[in-house]
């Protein structure tokens, strides 16, 4: 790790001498950049020291090491005991550092931000080195930078993915004060990619009427005030990487992900087979979903489609979500009309039946459900080579609507099981959801939420809905949020995305 760890370092100072150069620098700032980086460094590990008040002399060894620097352990604890340093104020000078190397990745064109992400990547195996240095964890020290690392992550995450959509209206609060132009933004700013106009439209002169909404297609198209506006840029497509890395990243689903994982990997050698002129054999890639409600099995088979659109499995890759109310009617012969025009809609993705056991629990000569699996079962037979179709539902029923048919069972017959989420994996979901929506939790209010999710899997009342609970739960916390801002004379920024114990203690789900 020493070596490895050193190495990357001087990489990033080398990266430092060469952004200086090209015009990049941190705000407000007159330090050389190089300098900065090592300053911020230090300060990182200087901060994981002292989150649990006790600089021990290994801490003090692997800075000089790290750093290059002679520094004794009592100099280091009279250092932290004077300067005491906050999550927000170490946040600030690792953000500085970083927005520098996001935008170079964004000047340089690089591919996925590698350079700022090597960042995060150098930051977080040079904590995990100084947290387990003497062979042991402390929880204190885990968590300041656990958290610390994820608001950095959700920046950069936000930060590119605004410049992908060039939306620079909204950015990460947590950041400090930014000016209105985007441009400025940036310590110097990136060039503008090409198509995006340079210009606003002139303004309307005097006299002249502002066109009124929907007024613009209805005026002679060969008037110059009739040019059309220009469509909106349609947002980047993932990559295959991304999308496996998106499904990969999901909260829990171990076993989903390596099932699912396998079969991408066989639809790889599929694929290197038929480009080779080898003979090839039939994958059947229609799959039951079997879990609770609340499991993440709709956000797989999202993610699931995109990624066999990527494999050249389907044509388009989209989803198209129906119930048994999406396909059954009240009348005969309507139902097989109703279900033929749904799977026409999903031809080249993938269509997927939530509750699905619901088209056979009622065999009575008035239920059309059975009609339904009959046209399913036949478009899928003959749509095979572009549709791919998922049934969802509780495990115990879906065995039931497999029996119910012969033909079910042998089409469907992949089964993947969504286990219930652990409290800890709950906890790791709703403050996913906060840092997505530039949220932060207070130490306090992070150990009441894990305190109910323990509480709310331990009972498994009949509401229970695993990662909805999280989203409800998030929901109402916003709620008390902004009754508790309603009653301060003056709101800060840092109020603004800050959740603490009042706002979750009370919060209760049904």
């Amino acid at each position: 790790m020493k070596s490895s760890r050193n190495d990357t370092l001087q990489y990033i100072y080398t990266l430092c001498n060469q952004y200086e150069k090209q015009g990049l620098q941190i705000k407000n700032s007159h330090m050389p950049l190089r300098d900065y980086a090592q300053f911020a460094i230090m300060k990182f590990m200087l901060y994981i020291a002292d989150s649990d008040r006790n600089i021990r002399d290994s801490e003090v060894d692997i800075i000089n090491d790290c750093l290059g620097f002679s520094l004794t352990r009592d100099y280091v604890v009279r250092f932290v005991e004077e300067h005491r340093i906050s999550s927000d104020a170490i946040f600030d000078t690792i953000l500085s550092l970083m927005t520098v190397f996001i935008n170079a990745d964004i000047q340089n064109q690089a591919e996925n931000g590698s350079t700022s992400l090597m960042l995060l990547d150098f930051l977080d195996e040079l904590g995990l080195e100084f947290i387990t240095f003497d062979g042991k964890y402390d929880d204190r020290q885990t968590k300041c930078m656990a958290a610390l690392m994820l608001r950095l992550k959700n920046y950069r995450s936000a930060y590119l993915r605004t410049w992908k959509k060039m939306q620079h209206e909204r950015i990460n609060p947590f950041a400090p004060p930014v000016p209105s132009n985007p441009e400025e933004r940036m310590e110097t700013p990136a060039s503008v990619p090409a198509g995006v106009p340079k210009e606003l439209p002139p303004p309307v002169s005097s006299g002249q009427q502002p066109q009124k909404s929907g007024e613009q297609e209805l005026m002679d198209p060969m008037t110059p005030a009739a040019e059309k506006k220009p469509e909106p840029e349609p947002e980047p497509e993932e990559s295959l990487e991304e999308l496996l890395e998106n499904l990969n990243s999901l909260t829990g689903l171990s076993k989903v992900k390596e099932d699912l994982n396998s079969l991408i990997n066989l639809l790889k050698v599929h694929k290197m087979r038929e480009e080779r002129g080898l003979p090839q054999t039939f994958v059947s890639l229609h799959m039951v979903f079997s879990g609770n409600p609340g499991t993440g099995k709709t956000t797989v088979a999202r993610l699931l489609g995109k990624i066999y659109r990527k494999l050249g499995v389907l044509s388009k890759g989209h989803l198209v979500e129906v119930d048994r109310s999406g396909l059954v009617s009240g009348y005969v012969g309507q139902t097989a009309m109703k279900t033929k025009k749904v799977i026409d809609s999903a031809l080249g993705g993938l269509l997927f039946i939530d509750e699905a056991y619901a088209l056979t629990a009622n065999t009575g000569s008035n239920d059309f459900g059975m009609e339904a699996v009959n046209t399913l079962l036949k478009a899928m037979e003959d749509n095979r080579s572009d549709l791919v179709v998922i049934v969802a539902g509780y495990t115990d029923l879906m065995e039931e609507f497999l029996d119910s048919n012969p033909g079910l069972r042998s089409r469907f017959n992949k089964q993947i099981h969504f286990d219930d989420y652990t409290p800890e994996e709950l906890t790791e979901i709703f403050c996913g959801i906060c840092g997505k929506a530039f949220f932060e939790l207070t130490d306090d209010a992070h150990d009441c939420v894990a305190k109910f999710f323990e509480n709310r899997v331990a009972q498994k009342l009949p509401g229970f809905a695993n990662g909805r609970d999280a989203r409800n739960f998030f929901e109402k916390t916003l709620t008390n949020q902004a009754n508790r801002l309603a009653t301060l004379v003056s709101v800060t920024d840092k109020d603004l995305v800050t959740i603490t114990k009042e706002d979750v203690e009370t919060v209760e789900l049904f």
